[in-house]
């Protein structure tokens, strides 16, 4: 019997995490709503893409 991690993505944070690195803003909308962490996630990938970056793909791939 093979067991499931709880730790692992699914298929659709799959999805969340590579979109997440097209446009972080997107990711961080899609997995964690439109609120604060849109709004700052706007403001890091405005002052450089990389930041914005990390704050997305961390939200996407952190569970909730």
């Amino acid at each position: 019997m093979t067991t499931h991690s709880d730790t692992a993505p699914s298929s659709g944070g799959l999805i969340t995490i590579l979109l997440s690195i097209l446009l972080p803003p997107l990711g961080v909308a899609l997995s964690r709503g439109i609120g604060k962490q849109f709004v700052f996630n706007i403001l890091l990938t405005v002052l450089g893409y990389v930041p914005g970056l990390v704050h997305a793909v961390w939200l996407a791939a952190r569970p909730e």
